[in-house]
């Protein structure tokens, strides 16, 4: 099953992003390789491709996994929790319909 994990950043989370981003990104890389990652990035702080300075206020993952727990499990080990980049994450069943 689909399975959104939504996370809220701390303010001013940019240096933590950056220092945190290699470790985060491979464990993506690794859905992706298996065929489980669907969609992954951040949010923005501005309307803006390029945020720059401004940073981002959190991200989105949709990727299948056997069980909400599982899921949970995978969010809670997010390099990004353990550097203080996210201030929450919730992780919650997904339904993709479209396209």
């Amino acid at each position: 099953m689909l399975y959104a994990i939504i996370s809220q950043d701390v303010a001013d989370s940019l240096s933590k992003r950056q220092s945190a981003r290699p470790a985060h990104i491979e464990r993506l890389e690794q859905l992706k390789q298996t065929g489980q990652l669907v969609l992954a990035g951040p949010h923005p702080a501005i309307d803006a491709l390029d945020s720059g300075s401004a940073g981002f206020t959190g991200s989105l993952v949709v990727a299948e996994f056997v069980s909400l727990e599982t899921a949970q499990q995978w969010a809670d080990e997010d390099p990004y929790i353990a550097a203080g980049v996210y201030e929450s994450v919730v992780v919650k069943p997904f339904k993709k319909v479209l396209p």
